[in-house]
Formats: structure tokens, C-alpha cells, sequence
């Protein structure tokens, strides 16, 4: 028996559940007796014309009987896919890794399965402590700087939408979705073309990851930061705790994230080479769903097939910037991610129904070092630092942030009142101007966005619309260099991995990168 891959197959809504086989089997010109098997691998929403919107879907179906001598238009021999451990001994001295979000998560999955036993240091809690105190923050707005949105196990991604999609090619992401349905994550992120867990599952699958880790004899400590480095002969020979243990260490896996900026200034000290990177901030802007939904599906909006509607916009504006819309969260809020005292930070999360009554997602406009006011290596992160210090006064005591009405943005006038749209965020929000607080340049590109994008998908300059600011953490400001081998250019043993050294974009990504550097902590330690 031999299996094909049955691509771009139009399925109808509230489509009976053998019509896919048949339509897959119509494609292959066989009967429907010889399609041994019908693997659903991908299905994505078709919505070019509100009129007719449907499902796109792609099968693989195992077909008895001889070969198929010839592949009609959209069919091909499936290519079975099984990850592989590095065929390596394991290292003498047990590999560490810091950070235990996506990258960190998965790089130490792959040395447990490889019988390195890690170490793996997280700074923050448990995730399962996290949610607790991140729930104290969001009501009462005091800030826990140990745990809170950016620190902790699963990284910022587990108080988002623990959206999957991505534009990495590496094979390593159908491994990484498939590891994490079966550490419980909905299957349906095998197939789904826009995967999401939410955040309301993801910490289940983070935990019985790690819980994996440990029974294959890694360690996992938390409350362990990373505040220092040790070097001996040009090499990594050790690391140092901020409870002051040193901890002898040949090869360091760093997965801090983007928001560790105590350890990009410790990497800057001890003269590891950075560079400052362009990343993008802006705020996010909350709709109804329900005129989102109307938007995308007309008539067909509501259908439970469906479910939520999400939109992803972009724009190239006169000058060479860069606007869109990023990590959209269908019924979903914004929500409070600051890490450090005095300064506002918002993201956006959607639990797994996705059922509340805003969309949220970031419009984000592209800047660079040209912005920053000089080229050092953390200049973004500084400049991170004073626009969430101006977002903090602008929006008062606890936490609370700046938020405007689209209309009043467009005209640059503050808002003093909400209307149908209410924001979600909290602790809570002040009316006010995002011109106070963001440079002029770019609300101007975000205004010119908005009125680009209203054209595109109907209603997203609504004057109800809510913009709260500011969302700062989209990706690292900073880059770690590192080399074909994945070490630091400039220091030896040490491996920069994942979003916050710059390598990755999102939690696939991230974690695609801590399996690439895992597989090459293997491979260099069986070389030594």
C-alpha cells in the first residue's frame, strides 16, 4: 500500500463526514474500497468571496491495491515524516539550559531524550505558580518582577493565543506539533492551518513536557537566573546564579527571551558581541468580534464551523515603513505584560474557545536604529524602556494604560470616553492620547495604517475601535551573534538561542531553534 497526499480539496460547510473521502478518492481516480486510510493534514478557511466561503483541506490517504501510475493535478506520493536524535554519546559534563520557554522547553527535551541530563534554569515559577500571580497583577496591579507575563516557565507565549502558525520551513515544526499534541494540545493543531492551544491548555502540555524532561533525569530548578558568566582560556568554564552559586558549565544553552534585559547587559559587560536589531511596536487595537466575524464571513458569520474570525494586514507606506497587524487574537483581551516597575507593557491573549466579546490584535509599525538615537547594541532596548515609562505616567497609578478611541486618534484629539468597544485590559485603562506617548512618526504611520487597512477589511477604522498602548515586546531588540556553529562568535560554549537572542519569532520557531542548538550542543560535545 502506498500513501498520497491529496492537496486543495473544496469542502463545504456542515459537510457530512464521509463526503472529504469521497472527494479524495474522486481525485485519485480509484474507488472508494481501495482508500485504506484518509488522514486529514491540513484544512485552512476559504473566505476570497463572503458569499461562498468554505474549507480548503488536504489529505493523505493510504490507497490498497497496485501503484498509482499517474498523479492527477494536486496529488503527489506523501513523504512520511520521523524525527531523529543525533546518533551522539552523551556529553561528560551535563549541558544547561536557561529560559523555559519554547526554545529552552524543547532544546532540553531533546538532551533528555538523549540521554544528556539537563540542567535547566528558569528564573520565574512553575507555570502553574504563574497563573496565579499574573491573575493577582491583572486585579490588583501589583507588579511581581520575578513572575509575571514575560518571566516563567513557557515563556511570554503562555499568556498569549499559544498561536503555532509559522513561516519557518524547518522540518523540526511538524515535530514540534506533534510533540506538543501529544503532550495534550488539541490534535487539530496537527492540521489546522492558523494552530492555536490558547492559553488556558498550553500550561497543561508546557508541564507534562517538562515533567518528561525530569523523568529522563534532567533537573529543572526555578527561581534561577542567570546573573554572571565565567571565562577561562577564551571558553565558557562556568556560570553564577543571582543566589551567588556557581555552577560549573562547558556549554550553555541561553534561551532568556526578549524581555531578559538585566542578562543582555551581563552579555554586554562580559564582552559577549550584540547588535541592536529592528523590531516593531506600536498598540493594540480591540473591534467586536461580531463585526470582525461579518467582516471576514459575511452571511456565514457565526457558523460553529468557523468560529471566531482573525485577519492579518499589512502595508508599505511612502518612506519605507513598514505597518501591520500582528499576533491577532480572536475574542480575546488585551492584558498587562510589564516585567519591570514603573513601565506598561500590553500583549494580547485568546483562551481556547476564543469566545469573548473583542478581537485584539497589535498594530505595529516597523522602526530600527535609525530611530533609537545611536547604534549601541541596547540602544532599542532603551528606547523600549522610556516609551512603557511614558505609557506608565500617561496612564496613572497601578498599572493602568493610556487608551484612545480610534476616532479621536485619527483626528489626534485624547479620548475622554468609551463606546461600544470596551477595553479590556487590566488592571484598567485611562483615556487619554497615544500622541503623549508614542514618537509622532509613528502614530502618523499608524493612522495611515489604519485608514489602509479599513479598506481592506471593513469596519477596522470604526470610530468605537480602541487602541491601548503600549505594546513594546514584539520580538528581541537585541541579537546575540552567533556563528554557523551556533556558538557565540565570541565566546565559545556558549549557544544563543531562541527569540530572545534574536533566532525566532513566535513559540514554533522558538522552539525549532532550541532543537537545532540541542542537536548541536550533541554534536560538538561528541567531537571534544
Amino acid at each position: 500500500m502506498k500513501t498520497y497526499r491529496v492537496s486543495d480539496i473544496p469542502l463545504p460547510l456542515g459537510s457530512e463526514p464521509g463526503l472529504l473521502r469521497r472527494l479524495a478518492a474522486a481525485r485519485l481516480h480509484v474507488p472508494e474500497s481501495r482508500i485504506a486510510s484518509c488522514e486529514l493534514v491540513r484544512r485552512s478557511v476559504d473566505a476570497r468571496r463572503r458569499g461562498d466561503v468554505h474549507f480548503i483541506c488536504a489529505v493523505e490517504c493510504g490507497v490498497s491495491g497496485p501503484p498509482l501510475h499517474r498523479l492527477g493535478a494536486k496529488v503527489s506520493e506523501a513523504e512520511p515524516y520521523h524525527y531523529e536524535l543525533p546518533h551522539c554519546a552523551p556529553p561528560v559534563q551535563r549541558p544547561i539550559v536557561a529560559g523555559l520557554g519554547p526554545a529552552g522547553l524543547f532544546a532540553a527535551l531533546i538532551l533528555a531524550r538523549a540521554g544528556a541530563r539537563p540542567l535547566v534554569l528558569e528564573r520565574g515559577a512553575p507555570v502553574e505558580e504563574r497563573a496565579a500571580a499574573v491573575e493577582r497583577f491583572w486585579s490588583t496591579g501589583l507588579l511581581d518582577t520575578r513572575i509575571n507575563v514575560q518571566f516563567g516557565e513557557g515563556g511570554a507565549g503562555a499568556f498569549s493565543d499559544g498561536k503555532l502558525n509559522t513561516g519557518t520551513k524547518d522540518a523540526r515544526a511538524r515535530f514540534v506539533l506533534r510533540s506538543l499534541a501529544e503532550a495534550g494540545a488539541p490534535r487539530e493543531i496537527l492540521w489546522d492551518a492558523k494552530p492555536h492551544i490558547g492559553t488556558d491548555l498550553l500550561p497543561g502540555a508546557v508541564k507534562t513536557i517538562r515533567e518528561e524532561i525530569r523523568s529522563l533525569g534532567g533537573e529543572v530548578r526555578f527561581y534561577a537566573a542567570v546573573s554572571d558568566l565565567r571565562v577561562q582560556d577564551g571558553r565558557l568554564s562556568a556560570i553564577v546564579l543571582e543566589n551567588g552559586e556557581t555552577i560549573d558549565c562547558s556549554r550553555l544553552i541561553l534561551a532568556v527571551g526578549h524581555s531578559a534585559r538585566d542578562t543582555f547587559r551581563m552579555l554586554e559587560k562580559r564582552g559577549v558581541r550584540l547588535e541592536p536589531k529592528p523590531f516593531s511596536l506600536g498598540a493594540r487595537i480591540e473591534h467586536l468580534q461580531t463585526a470582525v466575524d461579518r467582516a471576514q464571513y459575511g452571511r456565514f458569520a457565526g457558523h460553529p464551523e468557523l468560529g471566531a474570525a482573525d485577519y492579518r494586514l499589512s502595508a508599505h507606506l511612502p518612506g519605507g515603513r513598514g505597518v501591520y497587524t500582528f499576533c491577532m487574537c480572536p475574542g480575546g483581551e488585551v492584558v498587562a505584560a510589564a516585567s519591570e516597575e514603573g513601565r506598561v507593557v500590553t500583549n494580547g491573549m485568546s483562551r481556547y474557545a476564543r469566545d469573548g466579546r473583542n478581537a485584539n490584535s497589535a498594530l505595529l509599525v516597523g522602526v530600527g536604529p535609525e530611530d533609537f538615537g545611536c547604534d549601541e547594541p541596547l540602544a532599542g532596548m532603551e528606547w523600549q524602556r522610556r516609551l512603557e515609562e511614558a505609557a506608565f505616567r500617561a496612564g496613572g497609578d497601578g498599572y493602568r494604560a493610556p487608551a484612545q478611541r480610534v476616532e479621536d486618534f485619527l483626528r489626534a484629539c485624547p479620548s475622554t470616553h468609551f463606546g461600544d468597544v470596551q477595553p479590556t485590559y487590566r488592571p484598567g485603562v485611562t483615556p487619554a492620547s497615544l500622541d503623549e506617548v508614542l514618537p509622532r512618526e509613528l502614530t502618523d504611520a499608524m493612522r495611515q495604517g489604519i485608514r489602509l487597512f479599513d479598506a481592506r477589511l471593513h469596519g477596522f477604522a470604526h470610530p468605537d475601535a480602541v487602541l491601548t498602548g503600549v505594546e513594546t515586546r514584539s520580538s528581541s531588540p537585541v541579537r546575540i551573534r552567533r556563528g554557523e556553529d551556533l556558538q557565540s562568535v565570541t565566546l565559545p560554549g556558549l549557544y544563543p538561542c531562541g527569540e530572545g537572542a534574536g533566532y525566532a519569532g513566535g513559540i514554533v520557531s522558538a522552539a525549532v531553534d532550541g532543537v537545532r542548538c540541542a542537536e548541536r550542543v550533541l554534536l560538538d560535545a561528541s567531537l571534544t
